[in-house]
Formats: C-alpha cells, sequence, structure tokens
C-alpha cells in the first residue's frame, strides 16, 4: 500500500524591496484546493470493504513513492469532523512509533478509527472499541496489522524459547502473542516474522469468531482481513484477505 512533506510558504522580505505587503500577500496566496493536504475534488462516500480497503492500498501507494498528499489535515477538515466522525476504516495495530496507520495509509482527520496495544494484543477494552467501530460507527472494514520485527512478538518469543519468566504486569501480552509463537517455533528461515504472521492470523480469526462481529461478517456489513506492514519499504502486505 506507501515520509509527508511540509505543508506552507516561505516569504523572504528584504529590506530595499520595493515590493509591497498587497503584493506579498497577492503572491503567497494559493486556491484552497491547489494546496498540499486539500483534496482537488471532495471524495465519494466509502459505502463497502473494499472500497475502504482499496482507499488504504492507494494511499500506502504514495506513502511508499514519497507522494503523500497529507489527506484531510487542513483547518477545514478539522471543523467538518468536529460535528461528527464517519471513519472508513478500523486499524488495529501496534503502538510501535514507527507505525502511525494515518501516516503510512496517507490518511487525516476523521478517517482512520485506530486502536494501538503492544502487539495488536485484544483485551476486554479492545474488544469492546472495536465492537464500538463496527456496530455503533458503520465501519465496513477492520485490518489487523502487524509489522516487521515487532519487538513485542521479538520478546515474548524469547520468554517462550528460553524458557524465561514473563513480569506480571506483561503476562496479558504474553498469553496473547504465544499461541503465534507456539505455531512457528520449528519454521525454518526467518521465525520471527513468521511468528508476526501468525499472530495476525490468529489474530483475525479471534475476531472473526468473536460473537459480536461475527454476526455483522456474517451479514456481510463487516469484513476482517489482516495485513503486515514492511519497516524498511513502507509498504502494508494484506497477508489474511
Amino acid at each position: 500500500m506507501t515520509t509527508p512533506s511540509g505543508i506552507g510558504w516561505r516569504l523572504t522580505v528584504r529590506a530595499a524591496s520595493a515590493v509591497t505587503l498587497a503584493a506579498l500577500l497577492a503572491g503567497a496566496a494559493v486556491a484552497a484546493d491547489e494546496r498540499p493536504g486539500v483534496p482537488v475534488a471532495a471524495e465519494a462516500a466509502v459505502h463497502t470493504a473494499d472500497e475502504a480497503l482499496a482507499r488504504l492500498i492507494q494511499g500506502n501507494d504514495r506513502f511508499m513513492d514519497g507522494e503523500t498528499t497529507h489527506m484531510n489535515q487542513p483547518a477545514q477538515r478539522r471543523i467538518e469532523v468536529a460535528k461528527a466522525q464517519m471513519p472508513f476504516a478500523t486499524i488495529l495495530c501496534c503502538d510501535d512509533s514507527r507505525v502511525p496507520p494515518e501516516v503510512v495509509f496517507d490518511r487525516g482527520l476523521g478517517d482512520l478509527f485506530v486502536v494501538r496495544t503492544a502487539g495488536h494484543v485484544v483485551d476486554e477494552a479492545v474488544l469492546g472499541s472495536l465492537e464500538f467501530g463496527a456496530r455503533e460507527l458503520h465501519i465496513p472494514l477492520l485490518v489487523v496489522m502487524g509489522h516487521e520485527r515487532c519487538s513485542t512478538v521479538k520478546t515474548v518469543r524469547e520468554l517462550v524459547t528460553q524458557g524465561g519468566q514473563a513480569p506480571e504486569e506483561v503476562a496479558r501480552v504474553v498469553k496473547s502473542v504465544r499461541p503465534a509463537i507456539v505455531k512457528t517455533r520449528h519454521t525454518k528461515g526467518d521465525g520471527l516474522d513468521a511468528a508476526v504472521r501468525a499472530h495476525v492470523e490468529l489474530t483475525v480469526e479471534r475476531l472473526r469468531k468473536t460473537p459480536s462481529l461475527a454476526g455483522l461478517v456474517a451479514q456481510g456489513r463487516l469484513k476482517i482481513v489482516g495485513a503486515r506492514y514492511d519497516l524498511d519499504t513502507g509498504g502494508v502486505e494484506v497477508i489474511v484477505p
């Protein structure tokens, strides 16, 4: 799917210049629809999960290509979404500082309903948040996104494979990630990446079977997919369609 550039103007005023303030303002004026971060035309509403996923992929392509538009970030957008929110996708992902969904997908205010925890671990509060997005905000797409070289998965993997004991504070995280470690324990090659992918797959499987979400999936009102973010390329790969 595809680093943001700065937004603004630089006006250099030299003391010897005969340029008047009015001329400066006129020269700096830019039509609102030409400014970075302001769509030239309003986007069509998203009605289906496939449309939502396509929009995410398009944004990630821009991010990877270094052609980000800073979509929906100007003041006017802030005013619009202050009244109500209608995000088109929910992103459940790791709280790693290198994986900010709005940046990765080149989106802005009101676009994404984001839930982040270490290793995208799901507990009651997270599940309730996901249910709220699907039921109350009618978001058609839920993306579970793991990422390359996830430190949470790496730590749990080391604890499980080396027989270490987890601190009480992170016991829930270990319990959640452990099944992916066990499943990929004898994988040849990059065991960590295999565990990252397995953790995404198992999380998607769990959410699809959660009664409050399963009904929406069966009715075609919600689609849950799994993805992996590559720290090196900036690309997002759908691994569980």
